[in-house]
């Protein structure tokens, strides 16, 4: 009993002093929390988390969430000292360029870092995805004496996560939903960068947990290696309720200067404070990155514990494979980010129409038999299914009485639910979210994070316009386009009509590193007669041309969305008074941007100087495609928008034929420098 004790404590101060010494090395970093939260962090992985050192992607793992993700040296160094591919070298490089330890822990780059979690109380509510993916691949795939799911999520949350209102909106539905697999840990240290938290926080943390139907917890002493297996072995037998141990801790643990103040939370503790640090643990302070025999032993030790549980595991899924083959195919499809051989085949194709449907009335009819042909396909919204149109039809919903449910239900929550798609990705479900075009400020944090984990996390956004019409500006998007197209590794797109989005399903449901923000219309766009114009398989190209006059043409006409119909319309016009033109559908910048550059020029020659771009947003971000630095032959919007309905709407800004007709015109003659 004597030699553990003695052992954890060594475990526990390594993890103190590697992540001292790293902050130290890098002379930037947080070593503050990772003093004060070693034992919590080492009590937890020794005792209870069941992983695989030697296969980060082994599906059964608990799952380790820290959304404190300034305290990165903390699961760096636990990482290290438990086996997985982290060498002293890599922590060594703390910060640096190309270490794997980065500033904030990233997905991907690190083995054994779940998520990316950067901004504070992002990973808390990743957290809560995951909790609901595992929940739903309990219900779907096990079967009596076959659990070939069961795993828990930890996550460790800091005064930080707690103030930002993302961790309140996921806790409230993690409460609501009954997530037994959830345990939060809130390092309750009491100090900020600016100081203590009483500066501006001092709600009872247990009473709010409490309200959502939490399971609440407290350890008052994160040394107490005891309590903390006594609260954590609780809150796991916990049947009903998700679960959050306040423990109280002192940041800085051990330094003589330094532990409780703000002065240790973001900066190096200085070569002074480390060597009176570690002479306060026992620790040599002549030595740094040490690590004792001891460690090294225990390291391997976890490594042979690691590959125990795992192939354990693999028997049970050997025979699972054995009785339900087709169940194991479904999963193993999962795993491997693959899609039944069949799937395309079910996307319908819509007839012309010119009345046609709402791009978010089409999509309902594109979704479900996604949905139908792929069980690991499921999504909702923030409060708007019946206006998104999101909704499975054939699918329950999840909620604790029914786990096996795929029609998500998020609340009033943006921020949260972008997030908590994010953990059900990660978890190798194909999720979605969506909302209305112009709350995607409220969700971009999260899509933000989708795109660094390269996750094909699918954003449903409807009411993509001043099409929105009597809601007014305050609902109608208009910078929202030019904001997403912006972002890195993120494919907008906005589709002109049914055909043209049922093609662009069959691009993202092939993702598999890349997430997509899909714009979609409140009001009916007509169906394009594809006999008349270019077939919409084009948009599988980003751009493509819809029709296009013999000969060069003398202008040409890009357009997204509900404002491709207004640019064929333009055509008609410009042709009848014998003027050469083209029409470009552009559904997706990036993914056109992506092409070679042959098929671009085809598409957007250089010999055609006059192009007029159409779009009811801002003109923000279209200069490279008319190759001019002015906004000559950009029309969009320049202010916001007004609350009346949107046939006026598009008049009063000038989205009609016979405007566009005149901007072509014009753009012609400058082109011709007349």
């Amino acid at each position: 009993m004597k030699e553990k004790e003695n052992l954890d404590q060594l475990c526990i101060d390594t993890l103190r002093t590697l992540s001292m010494d790293a902050v130290q090395k890098a002379n930037s970093g947080h070593p503050g929390a990772p003093m004060g939260l070693a034992p919590v962090a080492f009590t937890l992985w020794d005792r209870f988390m069941r992983h695989s050192p030697c296969n980060t992607d082994w599906p059964n793992r608990d799952r380790f969430v820290l959304s404190a993700g300034h305290a990165s040296m903390l699961l760096y160094s636990i990482l290290h000292i438990f086996g997985y591919d982290i060498s002293l070298d890599d922590i060594k490089n703390f910060r640096q360029l190309h270490s794997k330890c980065a500033g904030h822990p990233e997905y991907g780059l690190a083995p054994g870092v779940e998520v990316t979690s950067g901004p504070l109380g992002q990973g808390a509510a990743n957290s809560v995805g995951m909790a609901m993916a595992e929940r739903w691949l309990q219900s779907y795939f096990n079967r009596p004496g076959h659990e070939i799911i069961d795993y828990n999520i930890f996550a460790i949350a800091g005064d930080g996560c707690m103030m930002e209102g993302i961790s309140g909106e996921a806790a409230s539905l993690a409460g609501h939903l009954g997530l037994s697999n959830l345990v939060w840990i809130y390092d309750n240290n009491h100090i900020t960068i600016e100081g203590n938290t009483s500066l501006a926080f001092s709600e009872d943390v247990a009473a709010r947990f409490e309200s959502y139907g939490w399971n609440v917890q407290h350890v008052e002493d994160a040394n107490d290696l005891e309590s903390l297996e006594r609260e954590i072995l609780a809150a796991i037998a916990e049947t009903g309720r998700p679960s959050i141990i306040i423990v109280d801790s002192h940041i800085a643990y051990g330094s003589p200067n330094k532990q409780d103040s703000a002065d240790a939370h973001g900066a190096p503790l200085g070569e002074d404070e480390i060597r009176a640090a570690k002479e306060n643990y026992g620790w040599d302070p002549d030595k740094t990155f040490y690590v004792p025999d001891e460690v090294l032993k225990f390291k391997d030790a976890m490594i042979a514990k690691g590959k125990g549980l795992e192939e354990e595991w693999n028997e049970k899924l050997k025979v699972y494979t054995e009785t339900f083959p087709d169940l194991a195919k479904q999963f193993n499809m999962m795993q491997n980010c693959e899609l039944p051989e069949d799937w395309e085949s079910i996307l319908p194709t819509f007839p012309a129409d010119a009345k046609g449907l709402a791009t978010r009335e089409s999509n309902n009819k594109i979704l479900n038999p996604i949905a139908d042909k792929i069980p690991w396909f499921m999504g909702g919204s923030a409060d708007l299914g019946p206006s998104t149109k999101t909704y499975i039809k054939e699918a329950t919903s999840f909620n604790r009485e029914d786990y096996g449910g795929r029609n998500l239900h998020f609340g009033v929550r943006e921020h949260a639910m972008g997030a908590i798609i994010n953990g059900m990705s990660l978890s190798k479900i194909r999720p979605y979210g969506a909302t209305f075009f112009v709350f995607s400020d409220y969700v971009r944090p999260a899509i933000r994070l989708s795109s660094l984990m390269k996750q094909p996390a699918i954003y449903v956004f409807t009411h993509d316009s001043i099409g929105v019409g009597e809601d007014g500006p305050t609902h109608q998007p208009v910078e929202h386009l030019a904001a997403l197209r912006a972002m890195p590794d993120l494919d907008v797109i906005r589709p002109s009509d049914a055909n043209e989005l049922s093609v662009m399903w069959k691009y993202i449901m092939k993702l598999k590193d890349r997430p997509v923000a899909l714009v979609l219309s409140r009001q009916a766009m007509p169906t394009i007669d594809r006999s008349k114009y270019a077939s919409a398989d084009g948009a599988l190209k980003g751009a493509y041309v819809l029709i296009e006059s013999e000969g060069t043409p003398d202008v040409i006409l890009i357009g997204t969305g509900s404002e491709v119909q207004i640019c064929l319309d333009a055509y008609d016009q410009l042709t009848n008074e014998g003027i050469k033109a083209r029409v470009v559908s552009m559904p997706c910048c990036s993914l056109y941007q992506s092409q070679e550059k042959d098929y671009q020029k085809s598409v957007l020659p250089d010999s055609v100087q006059a192009r007029v771009i159409v779009e009811a947003g801002s003109t923000y971000g279209w200069h490279g495609y008319t190759g001019r630095p002015d906004d000559c032959g950009i029309f969009g919007l320049k202010g916001f928008g007004a609350s009346a309905p949107a046939k006026d709407l598009f008049k009063e800004y000038g989205f009609t034929t016979e405007r566009i007709v005149q901007v072509a015109k014009n753009v012609i003659k400058k082109a011709k420098g007349k």
